[in-house]
């Protein structure tokens, strides 16, 4: 029991962390990644939230090879990326963003990639792409302005956060939900059963 590897996620994101201890994952490390969340020219929103996701889970990979404490340890990392056909939602830092978000998910589906990448200590890396569709309902300009006054949407991709105030939009959502927070859990456990990692070992005790 005791000598079961680390688990390091290298995200800052509270969302994640909840939904991984949701499942009984308690992280032994949390080490954001810090990467450049840039879209390359012509990038799909599929591509790029599987790239992000590999791209953190490398960094973090390097910090902790070079750890004597951590360098048994499997890292974990995700990404989430909203996008409107080809198009990539930026993750809204300031409200022009946020209204331009909400504008266009109004009446209309979009759809949520979640990348997951598991960095081994042997250098074997494992990706898995979730995709969401989601529909929300037809905005009022109210309905965008009071949200944009809760500052909810701070941070996060395509300016809304669907387990807060936003999930009172959402009239569809086909896929899985806790990847649209941020972390598909049925995909997440099954990459890490794949690396060796004792993912029920809390179940027991829960």
């Amino acid at each position: 029991m005791t000598n079961a590897p680390q688990l390091i996620l290298a995200s800052a994101s509270p969302r994640r962390l909840a939904l991984l201890q949701q499942v009984g994952l308690e992280p032994d490390h949390l080490l954001p990644a810090d990467v450049d969340e840039t879209p390359k020219k012509h990038e799909t929103p599929r591509a790029l939230a599987l790239r992000l996701a590999r791209a953190k889970a490398e960094a973090v990979r390097k910090t902790v090879d070079a750890s004597e404490e951590m360098r048994d340890g499997v890292v974990l990392a995700a990404d989430t990326v909203v996008g409107v056909g080809r198009r990539i939602l930026p993750k809204a830092e300031v409200t022009d963003q946020a209204l331009m978000c909400l504008s266009m998910l109004s009446g209309r589906g979009h759809r949520v990639f979640t990348g997951v990448a598991i960095a081994e200590p042997n250098g074997k890396l494992r990706t898995k792409l979730v995709e969401t569709r989601v529909r929300f309902k037809r905005l009022s300009r109210q309905d965008m302005d009071d949200y944009i006054a809760s500052g909810e949407w701070r941070g996060k991709a395509g300016g809304y956060a669907i387990q807060g105030l936003a999930g009172s939009f959402v009239v569809k959502l086909v896929g899985s939900y806790p990847a649209v927070v941020g972390l598909p859990l049925a995909e997440t456990v099954n990459l890490l059963q794949s690396a060796g990692y004792p993912v029920h070992k809390s179940w027991a005790s829960a």
